[in-house]
């Protein structure tokens, strides 16, 4: 099982060349904010992710590439684009 403080690291260094920061709730849930550290631009905000299911680096891994398609996703819904 991957320890919280560890879980973020690797949610964090999924995003680059983009910044990302990965913190605890309250509740024990996390937040994942992505965005451009040079103009501040917000690509993602999305909060109460359960770690309760991310107990292995592939988990980890899968909820990275999840969450890199919603951002492409919704650069394309932005930008007009019919996927």
């Amino acid at each position: 099982m991957v320890s919280i403080e560890q879980l973020c690291q690797i949610v964090e260094s999924g995003f680059k060349p983009l910044s990302c920061e990965c913190t605890v709730n309250r509740d024990e849930t996390l937040r994942i904010k992505v965005f451009d550290r040079d103009t501040g631009r917000i690509e993602l905000l999305i909060t109460g992710v359960s770690p309760d299911k991310l107990i292995s680096v592939r988990d980890i891994s899968n909820l990275i590439g999840e969450l890199r398609t919603e951002m492409r996703a919704g650069r394309r819904a932005f930008a007009g684009v019919v996927a």
